[in-house]
Formats: C-alpha cells, sequence, structure tokens
C-alpha cells in the first residue's frame, strides 16, 4: 500500500500541472526477479518515475516503453527475459534468471474506471480489496489492462464483462487472501492477475520516549501507519512525533477505546511504566490482537504473568502465542536505533509466516510465485 498510496500521489501532483502519465505494472513472474506481480510505478510525460517493478535494472528501458505508451495512448505488453546475457532484444544483462511481464497503461482521463481511478478506491476504506488486471502474451494482442476492482459488501467496479466474468474468482482471493494468475483463452495467451491487497499494517506504539522515535522513522520507512498513545502529555506530541497518523493520551483504558483493531494491527508495550503496560496488556489479552511486543528481559514479563494470575487472571496459551517478550529478533541489538530494527524484522516476519532466519540458508526460491488457476 505504501507504494500504491506513493503512486496516487504523484498522479495527483501530475494531473494538477496537466502532466500525461502511465502506469506499469509487472503482471507476471517466470523464474527469479527482483519484484513480484502487483510492483507498480506511475511514470510522468518528463520522466519522473514513482515507485518500482525492479531493483533498477529495468527502470531505465521501461521509462523508454511508458513514454511511447503515452505518447500512442495505447497500452503495451513488455517482457524482459532477465535469464539470458546474450538477449541482443532486451539488452540488459541482468542476471535474475527470470523472465518479466510489464504492462505499461496509458492513463486517460476521460475513462471513468481507468486504472489511477481503481486504485484510489484502495484508499476509501481501511478493508482488503482485489485489483484485476487483464494481458496478454501475444504480440500484437489488445491489452485491456486494470479492470475491476472488488471489495466485500461494496458494489464491485469493472471495466468490460470479461472483469464481471472475474468476480467468483475475486471473492475466492479474497477469501483466501492470496494473489493468483488465472489462464482465460489459451488461443490468445490472455491470462488475469487477480491480486490481493491487505490494508496497511497499522502499529500501535504504547510509549512516547525518546527510545521510540527511531522506532517511528523506521516503521515510517515501511509505510506502516503509526499510532502513538501514551499516558504522558508532555511526552506524546505532534512536535516529536510527526510521522505518527494518530497521537492518544491518556490512561490505558481510554486510548484502548479509541483504537481500531484489526488483523493488520499490532501492538508495541514501550513505555517503560510497568503498570501502564500491565494495565493495557490486560486489555490487549481480551482484544484480537495477534502480536503483541513487550520490551524489557523476560523476567519483567513472568512479572506481568504473575500479577495478572494474582487478580485471577489466568493467560491461556493461545493468549501466551500472541505475546513476544522480550521483543524483537535476537541480532545482537544494543542501541535503540538497533532495537527498533530487531523490533520491526520481527513484526515483518511474524506477519509473513516466516522465522527470521537468513536467506543464506534457504534452499527454495526467495519469493512465492503467484499460483495459476484454471
Amino acid at each position: 500500500m505504501k507504494e500504491i498510496s506513493e503512486i496516487l500521489k504523484a498522479y495527483s501532483e501530475a494531473k494538477a500541472t496537466g502532466k500525461k502519465t502511465a502506469l506499469a505494472t509487472v503482471v507476471k513472474v517466470e523464474g527469479s526477479s527482483y519484484r513480484q506481480p502487483g510492483a507498480r510505478m506511475l511514470v510522468t510525460e518528463d520522466g519522473l518515475l514513482t515507485g518500482a517493478i525492479s531493483g533498477g535494472c529495468l527502470e531505465g528501458d521501461a521509462l523508454r516503453k511508458a513514454l511511447l505508451s503515452i505518447h500512442q495512448q495505447q497500452n503495451k505488453l513488455i517482457t524482459y527475459n532477465t535469464s539470458n546475457d546474450e538477449d541482443v532484444e532486451v539488452g540488459l544483462q541482468l542476471g535474475c534468471n527470470g523472465i518479466v511481464h510489464i504492462l505499461f497503461e496509458y492513463i486517460d482521463e476521460t475513462l471513468e474506471n481507468n486504472p489511477i481511478r481503481l486504485l484510489q478506491q484502495l484508499q476509501a476504506e481501511r478493508k482488503p480489496a482485489i485489483i484485476g488486471t487483464l494481458f496478454s502474451l501475444q504480440k500484437q494482442a489488445r491489452q485491456d489492462g486494470t479492470i475491476l476492482f472488488y471489495r466485500e459488501n461494496v458494489d464491485p467496479l469493472y471495466s468490460n464483462k470479461i472483469a464481471f466474468e472475474l468476480l467468483p474468482d475475486a471473492k475466492k482471493v479474497l477469501e483466501d487472501k492470496l494473489t493468483i494468475l488465472k489462464r482465460l483463452n489459451e488461443n490468445n495467451n490472455t491470462e488475469a492477475l487477480i491480486e490481493y491487497i491487505a490494508p496497511p499494517v497499522s502499529l500501535i506504539i504504547v510509549g512516547a520516549g525518546n527510545d521510540v522515535q527511531p522506532l517511528v522513522k523506521m516503521v515510517e520507512i515501511a509505510g506502516w501507519e503509526i499510532t502513538i498513545a501514551e499516558g504522558r502529555a508532555t511526552h506524546a506530541t505532534r512536535k516529536r512525533f510527526p510521522e505518527a497518523k494518530q497521537i492518544w493520551v491518556g490512561k490505558p483504558e481510554q486510548v484502548f477505546e479509541n483504537i481500531n483493531i484489526d488483523h493488520q494491527t499490532y501492538f508495541v508495550l514501550i513505555t517503560h511504566n510497568y503498570k501502564y503496560d500491565l494495565a493495557m496488556l490486560k486489555l490487549l489479552l481480551l482484544s484480537d490482537c495477534h502480536y503483541i511486543g513487550i520490551l524489557g528481559p523476560k523476567t519483567k514479563l513472568n512479572r506481568m504473568l504473575d500479577d495478572l494470575l494474582n487478580e485471577g487472571i489466568k493467560v491461556t496459551e493461545e493468549q501466551l502465542n500472541r505475546i513476544y517478550g522480550p521483543i524483537g529478533l535476537d541480532i545482537g541489538a544494543e542501541t535503540s536505533e538497533e532495537i527498533a530494527l530487531s523490533i520491526v524484522a520481527e513484526i515483518k516476519a511474524m506477519m509473513s509466516g516466516k522465522t527470521g532466519t537468513s536467506l543464506k540458508y534457504k534452499t527454495g526460491k526467495i519469493h512465492n510465485s503467484a499460483p495459476y488457476v484454471e
């Protein structure tokens, strides 16, 4: 969502100054690639790039293709064979060992459901959504592009009959939370990227001390939404935390009432105030929050569990599995900045279902490929 948000902002600025634009989207990857299907980049007619479709190796040639799309006002599909160092057609010599198919879409403001307008629907509310993109691997074939926006309990937006026919697949993707590729017509190699897009990660940082500042900066770079919650009005201020989307000051019960918790919400307890952290932990154990990180040694967590037990609150195995204390991956962190890095890394690993081990020991592919469905 961070990349999409930046693209939408850049588009707004381009539109305000009358600049034409094109949207480049990775729609299919065969083998290895730095970016996976769904990666996007906006290109303006004066060459400004927002977003990324690779690690920087494809962007130069992609800029030329995007400018051609803008000039001709036509969608185009370009295939980059990064596995062949002697590919004279591409001439990129990337050595990524993969084939990357990128769709370039001219943004036509006269079209009611152009790609940007469909992407803008993602910002309407904090809910997961589906974006459908139609493309053909056959040369000279029509490239329909981004044609579908679907969100549960909301009327879908679609551009043609094929998009309407993809609605059952969109519902299944939303249910499974898994992006897929679907073959539609083998005769002209028509396929659809049906992409699951989750709402931004919401990190609630309970605490506003100096050690929270580097954590907030790292989280902001990651594109997560930040909420600061504290009991001290002198610490939880907009001046100290300009990156925060929300700042709540009050007792744990007051703060808790103002926070919406969904499957993308994560909590970090880092106030250095034992009683405040304990009160917040008690509330969170009754919520659906599946990550509760607690700063401090194991002895602190054990004391908290004992104090809860003395109040007649026995923490279940399921609740204990949601508590991460001491917080962070074991990377030898010492400084506030290093501890912030270990916290962000642990949360990212947890949400991805990973353990945080070194990729050096991974035997398979780094990225999971979007599966095909018939």
